[in-house]
């Protein structure tokens, strides 16, 4: 009898976490910061965050392209995000992360932020009416306290011969 019971209250209580999931917020989004810039980020084109490993420079290269990185036997290839556009470098240590990229596009690339702000979702940004230059930026984004937030175009970025070109000319 004791097992019924146990049996039908782990049934109810999967029930009820069913149907929290269901209808809690949807977070798709992750935030993070390059610089001085907040970026987001869809976590169908994110793949793992992480403190960064030990950098191998690679010689003759642009400045933003920091290296290879070995994670879990597998190398990318580590670009500065920040500098890549034009800002102070990120130091990769303390809140630093590598976000891991390109695995739709079959490339193993990692950028290099500055920090992880977490899951966001949608819902808490309306859209900004500027333009945006950089053609890997899908939208300008505002928050609730007015801060702009740039959403990645991962594709657009891996593809664009601005961030191709890291060798020096």
């Amino acid at each position: 009898m004791a097992r019924r019971s146990s049996l039908r209250e782990f049934q109810e209580g999967l029930a009820r976490r069913l149907a929290e999931a269901r209808s809690t917020d949807r977070r798709g989004l992750l935030g993070f910061q390059a610089g001085n810039e907040n970026w987001l980020i869809d976590l169908s084109e994110a793949g793992e965050i992480l403190p960064p490993p030990p950098l191998s420079s690679v010689p003759l290269t642009r400045p933003w392209y920091r290296g290879l990185a070995n994670v879990r036997g597998t190398l990318f290839g580590v670009v500065d995000l920040s500098q890549f556009h034009g800002h102070a470098p990120v130091i990769a240590a303390g809140r630093a992360r590598l976000l891991l990229v390109g695995a739709k596009q079959g490339v193993n690339c990692a950028l290099l932020v500055s920090s992880s702000l977490g899951l966001r979702s949608q819902d808490d940004f309306e859209p900004d009416t500027d333009a945006d230059a950089r053609q890997w930026v899908r939208n300008r984004l505002r928050d609730a306290q007015n801060n702009l937030w740039l959403q990645l175009d991962v594709g657009k970025l891996l593809a664009s011969p601005d961030f191709l070109d890291a060798g020096l000319a």
